[in-house]
């Protein structure tokens, strides 16, 4: 399976990025993982609701860029469906079942997704209804895809 994490902006956390790297490492040994920066757009701290959308639409085009064609792609939204480590184990070796080998999850910038990435969604993801910082999602979001992996293999991992 060839998983990919295209994501707005770029790491600058150091404990961050180690924790990433650590993750993708260990991903080697049962898929490619990549993740993919896009530029955020440049924008004031205070936006009116339409500054709001010009930047999401501008961030939007860029990920809907680097999405392949062929993915699956699973869209990380507070609106998006929660489920369990193990629910998103079962959803991915579904995925992997039925032929689907490419795996594109959206991690959006701090104002969200534009509608058209959310349209091109085939799902939604959501980890919980607080907000987090998409880079700290990064984190997040590649333990989890390791530990579905670790599930579906029946391998040990803590709970």
């Amino acid at each position: 399976m060839n998983i990919s994490i295209v994501t707005v902006g770029k790491l600058k956390e150091k404990y961050l990025k180690q924790g990433i790297e650590e993750y993708v490492k260990r991903m080697s040994a049962y898929a490619k993982l990549e993740i993919i920066e896009v530029p955020d757009e440049k924008a004031p701290e205070e936006l009116s609701p339409v500054e709001m959308e010009q930047v999401k639409q501008k961030e939007g085009e860029r990920i809907l860029a680097k999405i392949n064609p062929d993915a699956h792609v699973i869209a990380l939204a507070i609106q998006g469906k929660m489920q369990s480590s193990e629910g998103l184990a079962d959803n991915l070796d579904k995925l992997a079942t039925y032929g689907k080998s490419k795996v594109a999850f959206i991690i959006g910038g701090s104002l969200g997704l534009s509608d058209e990435v959310m349209k091109r969604a085939n799902d939604t993801l959501s980890f919980s209804k607080m907000t987090f910082p998409h880079q700290l999602m990064r984190l997040i979001l590649v333990e989890q895809i390791y530990r579905a992996f670790r599930i579906n293999r029946g391998e040990p991992y803590h709970k």
